[in-house]
């Protein structure tokens, strides 16, 4: 199969289209048939998928196979890379090597601890913190150097991602972090789950008066809830993670068997709520494990199949932007 040696999404995003993203979870082993099976639930509904990076700390198969494996599916992968396991030599040559297998958008995360993770005596690197990295990325892209100050030839081609949470205290300053994550090298950026639209909104508005929506796509995080026990996992660990009563109590009015049922339905309420706010670039869907809800939550969201070409929404897009 040929590389794709452009960026879909970042063409998507530049054309001012609404874009929609979502998340693959390696498998904990050495075969990249869990991802293809997903790739197929998502191929068609979404411009690009995360392949996540040992998320929680947790091993599970690299992000960069992963995302291989997800680019021989036909789905234009976003490769996780956390600054938790590598230092800044293993971060830029993983960098270079991305780029050199066509893997265009790349998502920079510190990590966290692995004190969280299924290897807590493991030693942490953090060399470099997200933004640090980003500096760094923005730097090899741009200026075709590395941290030394060595030439790199050619220079990586990538699409640069951060996540950013805007609802962590202190939420007085949620933006400006999100500002220093764009003057080191930010394209676009996803959130944390979205439950609390009105308080999304004003972290948006804040966004918007700073102007880093017109230097950075903002796509929201939207997730589906599954059953009471993980909505009270969420709100009870998750930092950032703020459940409104209303949400609540619809989860907890239904009967057990149709919780998921109910929380695709507020995830597709979600979506058709952040689409209205200015400044939105596009959704990415917190779906890792639950892939076969992302079709019904976008179609009920009025998101359809994403046409090939175009990227748009070529069915039940009762927006038409």
């Amino acid at each position: 199969m040929e590389l794709v040696s452009t960026s879909a999404l970042r063409a998507r995003l530049a054309a001012g289209g609404f874009a929609v993203t979502a998340e693959i979870s390696p498998p904990r082993g050495a075969s990249g048939d869990p991802v293809r099976r997903k790739a197929d639930l998502l191929r068609g509904w979404v411009d690009a998928v995360n392949v996540t990076d040992n998320q929680g700390a947790h091993v599970r198969l690299s992000s960069m196979a992963g995302s291989m494996v997800a680019l021989s599916a036909g789905l234009e992968p976003i490769m996780q890379m956390t600054c938790r396991d590598r230092n800044r030599i293993a971060l830029q040559s993983d960098l270079l090597g991305a780029s050199a297998l066509g893997i265009r958008n790349v998502l920079v995360m510190t990590g966290d601890h692995p004190k969280f993770g299924d290897h807590p005596g493991a030693k942490p690197v953090f060399d470099l913190d997200s933004i640090q990295f980003l500096w760094a990325a923005r730097t090899m892209r741009d200026e075709g150097t590395l941290m030394s100050g060595r030439t790199l030839n050619p220079p990586p081609d990538c699409f640069l991602g951060a996540v950013e949470n805007p609802f962590a205290p202190p939420a007085g300053f949620r933006a400006e972090r999100l500002g220093k994550k764009v003057a080191a090298g930010a394209q676009f950026v996803q959130t944390q789950f979205v439950f609390d639209v009105p308080a999304f909104g004003e972290w948006m508005s804040q966004v918007h008066d700073l102007g880093l929506h017109e230097r950075c796509h903002i796509l929201a995080g939207v997730g589906a809830i599954r059953s009471v026990r993980a909505m009270e996992f969420m709100a009870d660990n998750v930092p950032g993670v703020y459940i409104p009563e209303e949400t609540s109590r619809r989860l907890r009015g239904v009967p057990g068997d149709r919780v998921a049922e109910e929380g695709a339905r507020i995830a597709a309420e979600v979506i058709q709520q952040v689409r209205e706010i200015p400044g939105v670039a596009g959704v990415h869907l917190l779906a890792a494990g639950n892939e076969a809800a992302v079709p019904g939550v976008l179609s009920a969201a009025g998101l359809g199949l994403r046409d090939t070409v175009t990227g748009d929404a070529v069915a039940g897009d009762s927006h038409g932007r």
